[in-house]
């Protein structure tokens, strides 16, 4: 009896992961340092720019391509 159990961590689950994590962590980090040194602005723009960007690229590259159709009409 060999079971085959596919594993949640495929190369791009790991991706799309990695992406997101770092699309969030490191521009908040960025805007953290940058608030504390007396940036807010720029900081508040550092996040926006890289949480947006990443928004583009999951959007793209993820989800823009999926085909979500419904079932096609049947005559009778």
């Amino acid at each position: 009896m060999s079971e085959t159990q596919e594993s949640f961590f495929t190369r791009g689950n790991l991706f799309l992961i990695a992406v997101v994590t770092l699309g969030v962590v490191l521009p908040g980090v960025a805007r953290w340092y940058l608030g504390n040194a007396g940036y807010t602005t720029l900081g508040m723009v550092v996040f926006t720019l890289g949480y947006a960007g990443m928004v583009l690229l999951v959007w793209f590259g993820w989800i823009r391509p999926l085909d979500i159709t419904g079932p096609e009409e049947q005559n009778p």
